[in-house]
């Protein structure tokens, strides 16, 4: 029986030692002496890798699982395609990529924090999201201050892409949220995909590594984060600087504050005026129908609407409109410094920017090769003259556009109120977030192609007869899809005709 014992403690003690090399955790020698000691030695083994796998303070625990997930689903998997990929592109491309890429890492380090701690207080939480919440708007703020680049799509894709990182902050469905990120890159992708087909495949492969990657952290977030960001009940409470909080005393600790000075009692209270009122509003209360004995009575001869005579002499003064009127902002609300408007042409587009009621905008010297892209303008007319490669309105108002010929195409977005009007050849109009969008074809552009997405009050004017009329048509807003046995079929829900 005894050696049967010692056969088991044998056993056992190597395969003590083999999960102590998996856990890397330092293993003590065996025991030596009695089967007993042997035992109580494997006891203590036991606890400490029992201790081990619960992920205590700092610890390597089953809680951070979803972070090495992470580094493999995510951060090994397309993410890698689109660093190379805009490594060999280039220029603006490799810089925005740059941020991306410690954008990630600065995510891979929240997540660490998460899978070692319990979920802290929403302040606390928030103060340990600003760095991520800092990489995201310097990747768009990169954007926005390169709208003169060539690789301005690319630039567009990932702006609208990298949001996907802010699921930390959603629940129930954080999931949906990548997925919607995705969408909104997507339109600036097909676009790139468009241009470059059969020309160069590196910006192609580019933009599909690009939605590729926020499609594996959506499958990655659906899997171990299915109702929000995952926590460890079993770790400390986060703190602000990322970290467990430090316990209240021990060696290095500050001394404590000292205790408040104690003020001895006077022997007349001092009266508090405040006190007074309080206990005079709650006494007239505590009446009911009773507070009303005390007022006067209003007779027929006091009332102004019986005796127009007293109306003149009533102490209520009208108010009078000042002529001047200063208008402050709401708290909190910041005034955006207005910049100077710009008509230039630099290189090959003409950029037109931050007009506003100018109604004589002019752009004459045109050639195929030049882009002209017109950004925050309001209430202001632009008419281009000759051919163009293309065009593009963003974050217009109330503006309107016309033009004679375009190669590619002419983009709306992000506008309000807007009207464009084709005089000669333009093969696509396209439409992006807009609400308000009026486009009068010639007869040679009665063929172009519209593609129109999130957006609203949308009109196609096509020209009827000799006499310079046009028939309006609209764009449908909303779509109908049914399964039709082997695919889904779309078709404008009939609100629309």
């Amino acid at each position: 029986m005894a050696g049967d014992l010692a056969g088991l403690v044998s056993r056992l003690e190597a395969v003590t030692a083999r999960l102590e090399g998996v856990a890397g955790a330092k293993g003590t020698a065996p025991a030596g002496g009695s089967t007993s000691k042997r035992l109580e030695a494997l006891a203590t083994r036991l606890e400490a890798l029992a201790d081990r796998k619960k992920g205590g303070a700092g610890g390597d625990g089953d809680a951070l699982e979803f972070v090495d997930e992470y580094k493999t689903c995510v951060i090994q998997g397309k993410l890698v395609k689109y660093f190379e990929l805009s490594a060999k592109i280039g220029g603006d491309v490799a810089t925005q990529a740059e941020i991306v890429k410690s954008a990630f890492q600065v995510q891979t380090t929240f997540l660490t924090a998460a899978g070692t701690h319990k979920a802290p207080p929403p302040a606390v939480l928030q103060e340990a999201l600003k760095p991520t919440s800092r990489k995201v708007g310097d990747v768009q703020g990169y954007c926005d201050r390169n709208r003169g680049s060539k690789m301005f799509n690319h630039l567009m894709a990932v702006k609208e892409g990298i949001g996907c990182i802010g699921w930390v902050t959603v629940a129930p469905k954080p999931a949906n949220y990548v997925k919607e990120s995705a969408d909104q890159s997507q339109f600036y992708t097909n676009r790139i995909i468009k241009e470059y087909k059969g020309k160069d495949e590196n910006h192609v492969e580019w933009a599909r590594a690009f939605v590729a990657a926020i499609m594996d952290l959506r499958d990655y977030v659906k899997v171990h984060h299915t109702t929000g960001l995952s926590w460890n009940p079993e770790g400390p409470v986060l703190s602000a600087s990322g970290g467990a909080p430090p316990p209240p005393g021990g060696p290095g600790a500050p001394p404590p504050p000292p205790p408040p000075a104690v003020v001895p009692p006077s022997d007349a209270a001092a009266p508090d005026p405040e006190a007074d009122k309080k206990s005079a509003l709650l006494a007239d209360l505590s009446k009911g129908a009773a507070v009303t004995k005390g007022l006067k009575k209003v007779t027929d001869d006091m009332k102004t609407h019986k005796n127009p005579a007293l109306r003149g002499s009533s102490v209520v003064k009208a108010s009078v409109k000042s002529s001047s009127t200063t208008t402050t902002p709401k708290y909190g609300a910041t005034v955006a410094a207005k910049k100077p408007p710009k008509l230039e042409l630099q290189n090959k587009k003409w950029i037109v920017e931050y007009q506003e009621n100018q109604k004589g905008l002019q752009i004459t010297e045109t050639n195929p090769k030049q882009t002209v892209y017109m950004y925050k303008c309001t209430g202001s007319t632009l008419v281009i003259k000759g051919k163009c490669n293309s065009i593009v309105l963003d974050n217009c108002k109330k503006c309107a556009l016309v033009f004679d010929d375009v190669i590619s195409s002419c983009e709306i977005i992000n506008c309000q109120s807007t009207q464009v009007q084709v005089n000669g050849k333009c093969p696509t109009v396209s439409i992006d977030k807009t609400d308000g969008c009026q486009v009068y074809l010639s007869k040679v552009s009665v063929s172009c192609e519209i593609v129109s997405a999130k957006s609203s009050e949308m009109n196609i004017c096509v020209p009827k007869g000799t006499d310079g009329e046009f028939s309006e048509h609209p764009v449908p807003e909303q779509f109908k899809t049914m399964w039709n046995g082997k695919q889904l079929v779309t078709t404008a829900s009939d609100l629309n005709l």
